[in-house]
């Protein structure tokens, strides 16, 4: 499972990653090459993290 978040949604997004998952994510910062295509799920801002399983 891989989400998006934006600086404001990082939060949220990890609460919810942990509540469907039930562990502990990694949460990694995109690199700028990566950010210009992805968008954060809560919201269409520019996604600068990514939470994903191991």
């Amino acid at each position: 499972m891989k989400i998006y978040s934006c600086e404001n949604h990082i939060d949220q997004v990890l609460e919810d990653f942990i509540e469907k998952e039930e562990n502990f994510p990694l949460l990694e910062a995109l690199q700028k090459e990566e950010r210009l295509s992805t968008n954060c799920t809560q919201c269409e801002k520019e996604a600068i993290y990514v939470v994903a399983n191991k």
